[in-house]
């Protein structure tokens, strides 16, 4: 294992953080408990205070094939994942697209799009050197319970790559925004949208400093240049205050706060 400093107002996807020293963890080191663990940290929103963070180095960036069981390492970004189950005819693969990060960051909330979620097509998680079944892991709508750190997973591979299906995901890109963002600021209610109810109480557009509720999907927290993370807080605190007098209904974080 060796530190490197990270600069997360350049690598984060919300461009919103300050050089940071994380520990990058090779293979055969023993992997910290009292750390964070961070992938792409296209869902992170930094503050100036983090708590101490690890990452996985690019030994754990590999995909291996055994037959109709694909092994992939928690590294590996999704759209090299994607690129590897187009060259090989493998389908199930084709929603990750729509999702930047690393399949680590994928596995930790069970992201997905619409009804395509990775837990549906994932066979088991490597998780403090153990192999555990999808099935014995605690899982729902933008949650798992890993207990431990996730290093790879495997897959029961099928063919039949679908580029229609890919196209028509790929399509869905066009309601969301291009400034920075961390994706989907809230997750989504139950029988509602984040969106719809940061929008129905007049936030949509709204600005604090250099961060914003986007003008174009609302439940999108974007940075409109030099952002800090004081004014995102405060837009994310402001939004969750309006929605639940309003509405009644507690909005719930999908971007991790560190």
């Amino acid at each position: 294992m060796f530190f490197k400093t990270i600069d997360f107002s350049k690598y984060s996807s919300i461009k919103v953080g300050q050089p940071t020293e994380v520990l990058m963890i090779e293979k055969g080191d023993a992997i910290p408990n009292d750390r964070y663990l961070i992938g792409g940290a296209n869902n992170l929103l930094v503050s100036p205070t983090p708590p101490p963070l690890m990452m996985l180095s690019k030994d754990f960036a590999y995909i291996i094939q055994n037959e109709n069981i694909l092994e992939i390492g928690a590294a590996m970004p999704t759209g090299r994942i994607v690129s590897y189950a187009k060259k090989h005819n493998i389908t199930g693969f084709e929603f990750c697209s729509k999702l930047p990060g690393t399949l680590g960051g994928m596995l930790a909330m069970n992201a997905g799009v619409k009804e395509y979620e990775i837990f549906n097509i994932l066979h088991s998680i490597e998780i403090n050197g153990k192999w555990i079944a999808k099935e014995e892991i605690a899982h729902g709508y933008r949650f798992a319970h890993l207990g431990g750190t996730a290093t790879a997973a495997r897959f029961e591979t099928q063919e039949g790559f679908s580029q229609k299906l890919l196209d028509s995901l790929l399509d869905l890109r066009a309601n969301q925004p291009h400034d920075p963002s961390a994706g989907s600021a809230f997750k989504n209610p139950q029988k509602d949208a984040a969106g719809r109810l940061i929008e129905a109480v007049g936030l949509k557009g709204f600005k604090k400093g250099n961060m914003a509720w986007s003008n174009i999907h609302a439940n999108f927290l974007v940075n409109l240049g030099n952002g800090s993370f004081e004014d995102a807080k405060y837009l994310i605190d402001l939004a969750k205050e309006k929605v639940l007098q309003k509405f009644d209904i507690t909005l719930v974080e999908e971007i991790k706060l560190l």
